[in-house]
């Protein structure tokens, strides 16, 4: 465990897609993460296709095999079976933060998260004129950078990380096929990170993207995908661990 003025090591990884059959799975991971990171990182796709019973297979493992805090926003597939508030539910009853517009603060360091949504990045991001489905899909994007931004501000630590789902730039879906770029992330969700200049930012959604790029604000940006992981280092297991200095004691 960190102590004041120690480095917080923080591991991240996304999309591990848990199914009714993945149970000991990721073990040798999750060992490693407990014993190399102070807190772990979940950036949504928890769930296959978003089962209760998905969760409980997922929570078994990480409580058995995890003995450090961990904090999760959930991912498109959390949604797929319209029982979302129910994943959630066994996540949290298993001691699990799930932020979804909200922040903690674990080893002195204020953790945001949101799953973010979808719409594209920069001058080619999608703007809510037309269809009323059109401008109903891009507020989507806007209440999740809204959310984005009132759990930054709510954050009273010097140091700042945000948890999402989906990217919000386009360097770390590069990879991707160019067709489905704005469905894996929106350049909305930049703009609170800009704003506030978190340590960094870790997302998932973008198997086939970059493992990490920067905002045009300098922040660090990490694509925690299992699949980008993999690729990317296939010597390792597949997470991301850094460090975050503390800039003032821990609190209780």
């Amino acid at each position: 465990m960190a102590n004041d003025g120690e480095p917080v090591r923080v591991a991240a990884a996304a999309d591990l897609h848990y199914s009714g059959k993945s149970h000991g799975s990721l073990q040798d991971m999750f060992a490693q993460i407990s014993s190399s990171a102070d807190v772990f990182l979940l950036c949504g796709d928890l769930t296959d296709v978003g089962l209760p019973e998905e969760a409980d297979v997922l929570v078994k493992d990480l409580t058995t095999y995890l003995k450090i805090p961990i904090i999760a926003v959930l991912g498109n597939h959390d949604f797929e079976s319209g029982k979302q508030d129910q994943v959630k539910e066994i996540l949290v009853s298993a001691g699990i933060r799930v932020l979804d517009g909200s922040f903690c603060e674990v080893h002195g360091i204020g953790f945001a998260g949101v799953k973010g949504f979808a719409g594209g990045f920069g001058r080619v991001a999608l703007q809510p004129w037309g269809e009323t489905a059109i401008k109903q899909f891009v507020q989507e994007a806007v209440n999740e950078a809204a959310k984005l931004e009132s759990a930054l501000a709510g954050l009273q630590t010097e140091q700042r990380v945000v948890l999402l789902h989906y990217a919000p730039i386009r360097t770390t879906v590069v990879g991707e096929n160019i067709e489905i770029f704005p469905f894996l992330g929106s350049s909305r969700l930049e703009e609170p990170i800009n704003q506030f200049k978190p340590a960094a930012v870790f997302h998932g959604h973008a198997h086939g993207g970059n493992p990490e790029g920067r905002t045009g604000q300098g922040v660090p940006v990490y694509n925690a995908s299992q699949p980008v992981l993999r690729r990317a280092f296939p010597e390792q297991a597949p997470f991301r661990l850094i460090e975050i200095r503390q800039k003032k004691a821990a609190y209780a």
